[in-house]
């Protein structure tokens, strides 16, 4: 078998390690080439003639960390005892904790040459090395970013950067799992030293041939040292623990049990030797690979989200394409956000609207958005016209010929859509994809004014769409598989991740993501507080209450949307109490959102928000106010609830696409994983009775679906058992 990891020694006693995993893109920490890591440790440490070791990688990354299939097949969701479990996990852990320790105190020097982005448990390794020096090449990224996917750093990375950096500055880089360039690392002093790529290995050479007894020692293994910074033991670093405790408890609501877990393995690790450290960080890492938030998380933004990313569900059969011209029909926010991430990724955009300065709205945007970056440095002035240059802003029509993708994004308008469509079609070829942006219009309907339906697709984009990395591929009745394979295709073209969804009104995220703010209206009808609606919106995880998110979006938008829904549905359409709610603050109140500053807030020219005292008025208080739990669960339960009715109508493809999207597409509280993590955490049976008890106080929309009880009664959960 092809070792994964290489050594090889020079003449002058200087040993190379090097990272290079057979047929992976990337070096990640799986059973094998930890195996094969130990062996050439302890190969090297044998040896006599080894004065020093430089430890490398063959591939573009240093080391990704470890393999997440790996991880979630530690604490598979099994009938095996909870403490057996937790003690295999331990073990299992311990494995790389002793041998990073092992590296660390062998007497001889490490230095980590580190070339490429080195994450998670790659880092962890360079830390345990005696020194470090990275390449300055861009995209270079260190970090451990175990803390935003509801775990810790397993292999002492709590316990080094305690004791590299204090407290006070290991705690943000730990929970929020924030990625460092080289040089950010440098200046935080995790990295020794930054140099030109070309030199990397000689600079890691000779610091071993310079290197003396004392650099293979920690400091942390002298007599009598302590962590820089707060010192726990004392009133007042004890104080300011505390104070960071309810700080970070107030930003999470306690939905995150890795949070908690790292502010333990900190606080106690501080107290202790540093082996002891380690086996109390373990534990930390034990516990959160026993919490199903933990297991969720992993699942869906890594498992899963890989998954998409490799574009599981494109057509297999079509050949990838890669597009090189791109039109854009609408200059408008999310055309000219379009137009830029397109040109960001060196593809030539041709932008048009209805006139010249309407179409320039798309160079403004580009102009705006990263004035800045250049202004504090991060961008220059001939990066920005570098990307302007790809954009080419008209009116003319005939600019399209040889496209092989157009995107349509003018307003969510059907008829105004219809013309753009037309005007497009009489000039791209045959071949070419026709791509709607809409949010909310069926696909299959707006179809009809292309020459070639076949080539129809939808891609709904979201804004800001140079930061949300969610596209849903829509595909309408006549939708041919080419059509999907060239959205899906561009998608990742520009770092995209697509979900291929089926024709809906609404699709998939925009149809469950109404039902949270939905939500909140009726409750204001039935007279629950506002402030109580908001704060269960925060507790709950979600990224932005509901309230606020209405205002962000404005409140007329809605309103609009809503009146072209009940134009589609005619007769079948119903206005709810709620819809009635918004159709007044629109019409009546002229309370349009947070752009003209008054919607369901005041924003003030401080630029903080109050709640409208008016709201009182509109929607009487009811005597008797509802538990915070209670309110939450409405708002959590009922986009569950039609997530389950969007895979029961093969809206979407299954709950792993669903809960992705969720994630990416409005934040579904990061922490449950999606919606179907979320009921599976709860339990089919137990939802599905929460639900049937929820339809008969509320309403008919939390009828329990009819695939939600074919789940009680087959597997009980919507992810099989590991």
């Amino acid at each position: 078998m092809t070792k994964s990891v290489l050594v090889k020694v020079d003449p002058a006693g200087v040993a190379v390690i090097t990272w290079d995993l057979p047929g992976r893109s990337m070096n990640v920490l799986d059973a094998r080439s930890i195996e094969d890591f130990r062996v050439a440790v302890e190969q090297v440490l044998s040896d006599a003639t080894v004065k020093g070791v430089v430890v490398t990688s063959g591939k573009k990354a240093f080391l990704a960390g470890a393999d997440l299939s790996t991880i979630t097949d530690m604490a598979p969701d099994s009938d095996e005892p909870v403490p057996v479990k937790a003690r295999r996990i331990f073990d299992e852990v311990m494995i790389l904790q002793n041998l990073y320790r092992r590296l660390e105190t062998g007497g001889k020097p490490f230095v980590a040459a580190i070339n490429g982005t080195a994450l998670g448990g790659g880092f962890e390794l360079c830390l345990a090395c005696h020194h470090r020096i990275a390449a300055d090449v861009p995209g270079l990224r260190v970090g451990l970013p175990e803390g935003s996917i509801g775990l810790l750093p397993g292999a002492g990375g709590t316990q080094r950067t305690l004791r590299m950096l204090g407290i006070e500055r290991a705690l943000p880089l730990l929970l929020d799992g924030t990625g460092l360039t080289a040089q950010e690392a440098a200046k935080m002093g995790l990295i020794d030293r930054v140099v030109p790529a070309a030199q990397l290995l000689d600079a890691a050479c000779e610091w071993i041939k310079t290197a003396g007894a004392a650099s293979a020692t920690k400091p942390w293994d002298v007599q009598g040292f302590q962590p820089p910074g707060l010192n726990p033991r004392t009133g007042p670093g004890a104080d300011r623990l505390a104070v960071l405790y309810a700080t970070q408890r107030k930003k999470n609501n306690g939905n995150y049990p890795a949070q908690d877990q790292i502010l333990r393995a900190v606080y106690e690790g501080a107290l202790l030797p540093f082996d002891r450290a380690l086996k109390v960080e373990t534990w930390c890492f034990v516990r959160c690979m026993l919490s199903p938030v933990s297991r969720a998380m992993i699942r869906t933004k890594f498992v899963n989200l890989q998954k998409a990313n490799k574009l599981e569900r494109r057509p297999e059969a079509i050949p990838k394409q890669t597009v090189k011209r791109l039109g854009v029909l609408g200059a408008g926010m999310m055309g000219a956000a379009i137009a830029h991430v397109a040109a960001l990724a060196g593809i030539e955009v041709v932008v048009i609207d209805r006139d010249q300065e309407s179409s320039e709205r798309a160079l403004d945007h580009i102009r705006k958005f990263n004035a800045g970056a250049v202004a504090k440095g991060r961008m220059s002035e001939a990066a920005v016209k570098d990307i302007l240059s790809r954009v080419k802003a008209t009116t003319d029509y005939s600019e399209l010929a040889g496209v092989p993708l157009v995107i349509e994004a003018v307003f969510e308008d059907r008829a105004v859509k219809a013309d753009v469509t037309r005007k497009a079609q009489s000039v791209i070829g045959p071949d070419a994809v026709f791509a709607s942006n809409t949010s909310t219009l069926p696909i299959t309907g707006l179809a009809d004014a292309a020459t070639h339906p076949e080539q129809f697709v939808g891609m709904h984009f979201f804004s800001p769409v140079e930061r949300m990395s969610l596209v849903e591929v829509i595909v309408g009745k006549n939708t041919g598989a080419k059509a999907i394979a060239a959205a899906m295709d561009f998608s990742r073209q520009i770092g995209k991740t697509p979900i291929v969804v089926n024709d809906s009104r609404g699709f998939y995220t925009s149809r469950v993501f109404t039902t949270y703010w939905h939500e909140s209206f009726y409750m204001l009808t039935e007279g629950i507080s506002p402030a109580l609606i908001e704060n269960a919106g925060r507790v709950s995880g979600m990224p932005v209450p509901p309230l606020q998110i209405c205002d962000e979006v404005t409140l007329e938008l809605l309103h609009k949307v809503n009146i072209q829904t009940a134009k589609d549905l005619g007769s079948a359409y119903v206005q709810s109490p709620g819809m009635k709610l918004l159709q007044h603050m629109v019409e009546k109140e002229g309370r349009l959102g947070k752009k003209v500053r008054k919607g369901y807030y005041d924003h003030l020219d401080d630029g903080t928000r109050r709640l409208w005292p008016g709201l009182a008025d509109l929607c009487p208080k009811g005597v008797k106010q509802p538990s915070l739990e209670a309110v939450r669960e409405r708002l959590m339960d009922i986009q569950a609830i039609e997530a389950i009715r969007c895979l029961e109508e093969k809206v979407i493809g299954s709950p792993a696409d669903g809960d992705v999207a969720a994630l990416l597409g409005w934040g579904f509280a990061p922490w449950t994983g999606g919606p179907f993590s979320y009921v599976d955490m709860i339990g089919a049976k137990a939802f599905r009775d929460r639900c049937a008890e929820a339809s008969k106080r509320y309403g008919e929309r939390f009828r329990p679906p009819a695939l939600l009880d074919e789940i009680v009664r087959g597997p009980g959960r919507f992810y099989p058992v590991a």
